[in-house]
């Protein structure tokens, strides 16, 4: 039975941004943080956390190696917990489904080393499992050393793993349509399990996928499981304006913000999508004090943390540069970046405006605090709500410096002052994600309309 989606609101959409390990560069090694990265009891607890806060979801990145962007070694990404360890996060977001009700469980998967027919079903397992709750973040890969742990010696260019992912998405689209909303019967008396009618072979092939289906799972309750992309090139916002129901991305400026959520709205409606169903949702990292000058205290006790060299081998595994072939005290000169395009302009807009050298940018890389959510909960509200009524975010996602305290701070200050302002949701509104977030349920055969083309 198809479920439909709750009347979007206009309220803001809260993610949190997490990986399965550490994350951030010195994050780990505030006295507050804890070190739970391989125990259950940890991820279950943030869980509760951000949903006692009526966060619409946590999202888990995840990469398919370790870095090796800085000298071609992994030297400084071990040795400061850059990128490392990172657990699979598919069972991470499984633990935390046990132990919460509402709250949307999103992994990332890459469509450069993982094949559609798998990823089609372990995302509808989930949602099945959940009852509406899961999300996939759909990623290309961006680094030639993931490229070598699968058997490559680097990845193919850009407009190639984006060619590839879209047809990567029309496949699993097509599986999870493969069998209709009413295919179940599951008659005991008759014996009747399912009709054969309603369930089909896709036999899709491509130019890089032949699958013949159909999936070995029912059409689940969200139709298609929550899509999150996070391309900022041209190509990647043509393929979030087409697949994307959340976007994440990453902005310095309020300005370039507003243009890039202008863009990928009108990118979504020339593909017949409604703009309003594709939530965009840039990352913030808050740090809430008592006063302005406490905040300021806890961002500076925050950037005390985090050691030049292992900002910069974070910025050389974004970028999928290695940045020690440059004079670390000049200007970075013009790259030709492989790696995550959005990092690489907001690193630009930052180097322009500051004067930064190479050095310094990998400092402030490492200990920088995104959307400049540092103050009071008035102050950082304030800045919310500047963002989301002026057309730059529908919502945000939020990038803990330490967990779990960052998030109980976030939840027990700024969310009530987010909710008195009328800005945020008191209770869940639907069951599923997608009511949650205001998208709608897909009906069956919508992929159809949002590809490029069909095959």
């Amino acid at each position: 039975m198809a479920i439909s989606s709750s009347a979007d609101d206009g309220r803001m959409r809260l993610a949190a941004f997490m990986n399965a390990g550490p994350g951030g560069v010195g994050g780990w090694r505030h006295p507050l943080a804890e070190p739970g990265w391989f125990s259950m009891s940890y991820y279950q607890n943030i869980g509760r956390i951000l949903e006692a806060g009526r966060f619409d979801l946590v999202f888990f990145a995840d990469s398919l190696s370790v870095p090796r962007s800085l000298g071609d070694s992994v030297a400084d990404n071990v040795r400061y917990g850059v990128g490392v360890p990172r657990l699979d996060p598919i069972p991470v977001i499984t633990l935390i489904a046990a132990a919460t009700e509402h709250l949307g469980l999103a992994a990332t998967s890459s469509t450069g080393f993982q094949q559609p027919f798998n990823t089609a079903r372990t995302f509808a397992s989930l949602d099945h499992l959940t009852e509406g709750r899961a999300a996939w973040n759909v990623v290309t890969s961006f680094q030639d050393a993931e490229a070598r742990n699968f058997g490559l010696d680097r990845l193919p260019p850009r407009e190639v793993r984006y060619a590839k992912a879209e047809e990567f998405l029309q496949v699993t689209a097509k599986l999870w349509d493969s069998w209709a909303d009413d295919a179940l019967v599951l008659d005991k008396d008759t014996a009747h399990f399912a009709r054969p009618e309603r369930v089909s072979a896709i036999n899709h092939a491509g130019e890089h996928f032949r699958v013949q289906g159909p999936s070995g799972v029912p059409r689940s309750p969200q139709g298609y499981p929550v899509i999150i992309q996070a391309g900022s090139s041209p190509a990647g916002r043509d393929v979030a304006a087409r697949w994307a129901d959340v976007i994440f991305c990453s902005h310095e400026s309020i300005e370039s913000a507003i243009d890039f959520r202008a863009d990928v709205r009108r990118r979504a409606a020339a593909h017949g999508r409604d703009p309003d169903h594709v939530k965009i949702l840039p990352a913030v990292t808050p740090i809430v004090g008592t006063t302005a000058e406490h905040a300021n205290e806890r961002r500076e006790e925050f950037e005390d943390l985090v050691p030049a060299e292992a900002g910069l081998s974070r910025l050389a595994y974004h970028l999928d540069v290695d940045l020690s072939q440059y004079e670390l005290d000049e200007p970075l000169p013009p790259l030709d970046v492989q790696g995550v395009d959005g990092h690489y302009r907001e690193v630009v807009e930052v180097a322009a405006r500051e004067g930064f050298t190479v050095r310094q940018l990998g400092k402030w890389y490492g200990a920088r605090t995104e959307g400049n959510l540092v103050g009071t909960t008035t102050q950082i509200a304030d800045r919310m709500e500047e963002w989301f009524t002026r057309g730059a975010a529908d919502g945000f996602t939020v990038c803990p410096t330490h967990t779990p305290v960052a998030f109980e701070d976030f939840t027990a200050n700024v969310v009530p002052e987010l909710q008195r302002r009328g800005l945020f949701r008191e209770e869940y509104e639907g069951r599923t994600l997608r009511e949650n977030l205001g998208v709608p349920r897909p009906e069956v055969g919508q992929w159809n309309r949002r590809a490029i083309r069909s095959s």
